[in-house]
């Protein structure tokens, strides 16, 4: 019974391939039956036999790949995307090299080599492939996603400042594919490698928490997008400018001085943030503190407010400006012109216009602008004895 035993064992192992390279059928399983007699002829003299194998493949690659692309052109001709054309091109290559691969696979068996060296050589053919495929997905997920990112918005699928992030998801993938097939085509078990590389994961982890602590923040920006490139923001740290780059690791800000900022994501993630650029519209309210003094006629301030928002060009008119009394100062009565400009990066420049323009308007129409005053009373001049 042991006997039995070992030898059913024996069989099936035997039996079952050690890897892909002697899983694949032999060449003369393909030829049609009316061609095995002549094929039998060339099978006497193998390295004749392999070569037109090679041969074969070489033909039939060129006409896959020209019956395919024809096809597709057919049926995407009449589209005013240009995605289908770049598909296309990117992925006439690797069908041309896969079916010309996978004929000289089927040669180096027809060629009857050594067992070790016929296996090593298809196992490297295969790997070819497989690192063609790998490349080909790296290329083709930026073409797509930038494609469909650039849809009008009733047809858009991804967001432009989303790209990245998928790009990255769609090349992992790839990536983890692609190393899966070269572990099989070599017979290698993957589950070692999976336990090797958590263990040096976690190591990794450990070593590398503020890059993937960045990594992940560079992703939950991408998809929450609280600031897009171009806004301008600002940060409870102080910070305030434009944002010229957002990457998977940090974000880039130009300030009013000409000076780019670099502020790591995990740090931008956790901030408050303050998007100038957001809301209903990208326009920016100016607030104008005034003060007039007492006994002042109020209505010709608010006139006379009114007037000059209402003739400085790049005030926007819709909201329209107003002005608000504030409260009875220590020496003043204050009031706040409000009033709305086109772009944020022009708040410094148009405060700095409207306060001109406030303060040569009051000269004219004789309201005063109160500012501190003491009035020192002398009760007694010294050394005066008389």
């Amino acid at each position: 019974m042991a006997e039995e035993t070992t030898n059913t064992t024996t069989e099936k192992t035997a039996a079952e391939p050690a890897n892909i390279a002697e899983s694949l059928p032999e060449f003369t399983d393909y030829l049609p039956e009316a061609i095995k007699p002549y094929w039998e002829i060339v099978a006497h003299y193998p390295i004749i036999g392999a070569l037109a194998i090679a041969l074969l493949f070489f033909g039939f690659a060129y006409l896959v790949r020209g019956l395919l692309l024809r096809s597709i052109h057919r049926l995407t001709r009449h589209t005013s995307s240009t995605l289908d054309d770049a598909v296309v091109q990117l992925l006439s290559r690797p069908i041309f090299n896969t079916v010309f691969l996978f004929g000289l696979t089927l040669a180096t068996r027809a060629a009857l080599l050594p067992d070790g060296v016929t296996t090593i050589t298809i196992n490297l053919l295969l790997s070819i492939i497989a690192v063609i495929w790998m490349m080909a997905a790296f290329r083709l997920s930026g073409v797509v996603f930038r494609a469909l990112s650039g849809l009008s918005d009733r047809f858009r699928i991804i967001e432009e400042r989303t790209v990245p992030l998928f790009d990255l998801i769609a090349k992992l993938g790839a990536l983890l594919v692609g190393s899966y097939a070269l572990l099989m085509i070599w017979g290698i078990n993957p589950a070692g490698w999976l336990a090797s590389a958590g263990i040096v994961g976690i190591a990794v982890g450990f070593a590398a928490r503020d890059t993937l602590a960045n990594l992940f923040s560079g992703f939950f920006i991408l998809a929450d997008a609280p600031y897009t490139i171009g806004d301008y923001v600002n940060l409870d740290s102080g910070e305030r400018g434009k944002v010229t780059h957002v990457g998977m690791r940090s974000t880039r800000l130009l300030t009013r001085d000409d000076i780019e900022i670099t502020v790591p994501n995990a740090v931008i993630g956790n901030a408050k943030i303050i998007n100038e650029s957001g809301g209903p519209w990208e326009k920016l309210r100016v607030r104008i503190p005034v003060g007039v003094a007492y006994g002042s006629d109020l209505d010709l301030v608010c006139d006379t407010l009114m007037k000059v928002a209402n003739s400085k060009s790049g005030v926007c008119e819709t909201p329209a400006a107003r002005v608000r009394m504030r409260g009875f100062g220590a020496s003043s009565i204050d009031f706040e012109l409000l009033c709305w400009i086109d772009q944020p990066e022009d708040r410094g420049r148009m405060r700095h216009e409207l306060l001109m323009d406030v303060n040569k308007a009051f000269n004219e129409a004789g309201i005063e602008i109160p500012y501190a005053k003491r009035d020192v009373y002398i009760k007694e001049m010294p050394g005066n004895d008389s």
